[in-house]
């Protein structure tokens, strides 16, 4: 376990060093938000009353989507990994005494907080001080604050399982691209990073809602507005761990199927 935290604090120490990157970050999600902002405004001024959520909560939703962007976002992954397994040079790290499924995701974790901890504060602290119904709104409760922090980390536990399942999925292919493209492209639509999940259609809803994705961003962000409550919450927190156990333990498992029939051309 040692080994791992020290990735992980290596690669957390390393990210915290990108300081320009962040900075153009906080601004290009201070545009989006705006952008994202201004146009359900419009939507609303038609009839408010139509949509699942208030306009303060999709605000707020809006908001912490873009504090906490680098959180959940799973196209941020490591192009080093996948040239690695592609040029072979993955047979560097399968030499070294550590599990590789665990390294990878503990340098997940870290790179994901690293990058969120010097986008987030900015935009929160902004996003708090602008009028309402604009800006972002204060957590529905102390609960609700609780169980939003509580969800986000498992949130991140899937985010991060699912992108290191990519990653073990590369071993059985000739080019990683194709398994990028289909499953982020799937990822960004279902998981609410578009749109939230309560604006689709309810009986398209309550399926997205069972999916691994939904576990991901929606539920702490909606949870923080007050949106999802009661046993509906209760539900999704159980489905956070479910998936987050369910995706995990199939990496492992595939993680040690690709290592017993990996292949390494060279000289």
């Amino acid at each position: 376990m040692k080994k791992y935290i020290s990735f992980f604090r290596l690669r957390f120490t390393m990210g915290l060093q990108y300081r320009a990157a962040a900075l153009a970050g906080v601004a290009t999600q201070f545009v989006w938000g705006f952008m994202y902002i201004m146009m359900y405004h419009a939507f609303y001024e038609g009839d408010a009353a139509s949509f699942p959520m208030s306009f303060s909560a999709t605000a707020s939703y809006i908001w912490l989507q873009q504090s906490f962007f680098s959180m959940f976002a799973t196209w941020m992954m490591e192009n080093e990994i996948f040239d690695a397994i592609v040029n072979g040079n993955i047979s560097y790290e399968l030499c070294r005494p550590v599990n590789i499924y665990d390294m990878w995701f503990s340098r997940s974790v870290a790179n994901r907080l690293s990058r969120a901890a010097l986008r987030c504060f900015p935009i929160l602290a902004f996003s708090l001080f602008l009028p309402q119904p604009y800006g972002l709104s204060a957590p529905a409760g102390f609960t609700n604050f609780f169980l939003f922090l509580l969800t986000m980390m498992l949130g991140l536990g899937v985010t991060v399982s699912f992108c290191t399942l990519i990653y073990i999925l590369a071993f059985f292919t000739i080019s990683p691209q194709g398994l990028r493209v289909l499953f982020l492209a799937a990822v960004d639509l279902f998981a609410g990073a578009i749109i939230p999940l309560p604006f689709f259609p309810k009986q398209l809803e309550d399926l997205l809602e069972l999916l691994p994705f939904a576990s991901m961003q929606n539920v702490p962000f909606r949870i923080y507005s007050g949106h999802l409550s009661g046993g509906a919450m209760q539900k999704a927190i159980i489905l956070q761990i479910f998936w987050l156990l369910i995706v995990t333990l199939t990496g492992k498992y595939l993680y040690r199927l690709a290592v017993k029939r990996v292949t390494l051309l060279g000289g």
